[in-house]
């Protein structure tokens, strides 16, 4: 009879070649296993190393070769879901040919992803509020890329119109802030109320962009 003798202890076999257990993985594989964990009841503040880990099927030790722990992979999940939101709402905007279509695109490419169960997204409007100081502050970050692409295209619009916006930064800003937090409020909406809350966002932001205009005008006449 042959013994084969036990793996080392800290051999990456001692763990990984378990039966059921991938024998690699990447930073991806956590990402997905995440995405599937969480939902309307879970964030990934909830999850578990070890929970994660079972769902991608490898050894809790094999966590760490891709992230230093779960705030680690938060942070690369809600950049990951920052970027991707970015992208469909740049290409509203793209797709949009004056100030009010604009507001309405990009506040309907947003609702589309929620509805979409973009886990994703879900991430991004969840974590800035229930997640600890690290994910805040990515979700923080990520508010700030949002807010900064919006001013540029707000000094753009007013320039195109011969206006002005007083503090494009903070009008972008209240922007940014006010569609996050009623998106939050949307996941936990029937999605029948969705075209109301759409109107209503819509309406918000052109008075905010009325009354930045108005004050960059009345500034303007004073000299």
């Amino acid at each position: 009879m042959t013994v084969t003798a036990p793996a080392p202890a800290g051999d990456p076999a001692a763990q990984d070649g378990q039966p059921g257990r991938k024998p690699t993985i990447v930073r991806d594989d956590l990402i997905a296993a995440t995405l599937r964990l969480i939902g309307p009841h879970r964030s990934v503040s909830t999850l578990s190393l070890r929970e994660v880990a079972r769902e991608a099927g490898i050894a809790p030790n094999s966590f760490y070769r891709q992230f230093h722990d779960m705030d680690e992979l938060a942070v690369a999940l809600i950049d990951q879901a920052g970027e991707s939101l970015r992208r469909i709402v740049g290409d509203a905007r793209k797709r949009a040919v004056s100030g009010r279509s604009i507001v309405r695109g990009s506040l309907e490419a947003f609702m589309e992803r929620l509805r979409a169960d973009d886990k994703l997204l879900h991430v991004l409007l969840r974590e800035g509020t229930v997640g600890s100081d690290a994910f805040k502050r990515a979700v923080d970050r990520q508010l700030h890329f949002f807010e900064d692409e919006l001013r540029a295209d707000l000094v753009r619009i007013a320039a195109a119109q011969g206006a002005a916006f007083h503090e494009p930064a903070l009008v972008a800003r209240a922007i940014t802030r006010l569609v996050f937090a009623l998106g939050g409020t949307a996941l936990d909406s029937p999605p029948e109320r969705d075209d109301a809350l759409v109107d209503d966002l819509a309406k918000m932001i052109r008075m905010l962009l009325r009354g930045a205009a108005a004050v960059g005008a009345d500034r303007a006449h004073r000299g």
